[in-house]
């Protein structure tokens, strides 16, 4: 039998995963600024206790995600990911500051979200509403908990898919990526199956009857909706900004 204090090896794909990981969070945490070098590579890797290949390896991976640059007899800089990273790094930024980034988010989801139930209501086909009713159908008959919050991602998935936008497809995985890693904390909607279904039934509906504005005042009013709901709100009372909606979603 195995000596049981005896470890294989870490793996390299291990250590230098876990260095991106760290200097990932060191650059967004401005721990080096925008514009400025990193130290040299010798005084990095001992810094995080690595050797010089791990630590190449890893610079690689982070200049592909847009967060530094490097330069032949230069060095490594580190860019400003306001201006050329994307929006798969939303999980790393919430994790990092998970409240003010999450207020942003969710005005994102909220906006986006209207658009592209718009749009969907314009161009759905059979396909994509029968897909629509079969979720919301699923969100109904899901236990609660995780399981109807994942059938309620799929409609967004699914709304973005009826859009005919493969970028609106793209911009829905980003947010729903945002926070699936911390979701358990936002799963206050869907604690009732039954009457998560019944929240998003007007915006399903309005996409199945092809009207891009009551889509759009119906997708507005329920991200708004779970939102408060999300983050410990009263959802049974609508304000007057809701009202607005179900009128002009109505008319």
């Amino acid at each position: 039998m195995a000596d049981p204090l005896i470890h294989s090896p870490i793996a390299r794909d291990t250590v230098v995963d876990t260095l991106v990981a760290r200097l990932r969070a060191d650059v967004l945490a401005e721990r080096y600024a925008p514009g400025t070098l990193l130290p040299p590579e010798r005084e990095l890797a001992a810094g995080y206790g690595v050797t010089r290949t791990s630590l190449k390896h890893a610079l690689v991976r982070l200049v592909e995600a847009g967060l530094l640059e490097t330069r032949h007899g230069v060095g490594t800089r580190v860019r400003d990911y306001r201006r050329t990273a994307g929006p798969d790094l939303l999980p790393f930024l919430v994790t990092l500051d998970g409240p003010s980034w999450l207020v942003e988010i969710f005005a994102a989801r909220r906006e986006i979200g209207s658009l592209i139930a718009a749009r969907a209501a314009e161009q759905a086909g059979d396909a994509d509403r029968a897909r629509l009713l079969a979720l919301r159908d699923e969100i109904a008959a899901a236990p609660g908990g995780d399981p109807a919050q994942l059938a309620e991602a799929e409609v967004h998935r699914a709304l973005a898919a009826a859009s005919g936008n493969r970028v609106y497809e793209l911009l829905v995985n980003s947010l729903l990526r945002a926070y699936d890693d911390v979701r358990h904390l936002f799963a206050a909607p869907f604690a009732d199956p039954a009457a998560a279904a019944r929240r998003i039934t007007p915006l399903v509906e309005a996409v199945l009857a092809g009207n891009p504005t009551a889509a759009s005042a119906y997708a507005d009013a329920y991200y708004l909706c779970t939102e408060r709901l999300m983050l410990g709100g009263d959802s049974d009372h609508h304000d007057a900004r809701d009202d607005d909606r179900q009128g002009t979603a109505d008319r």
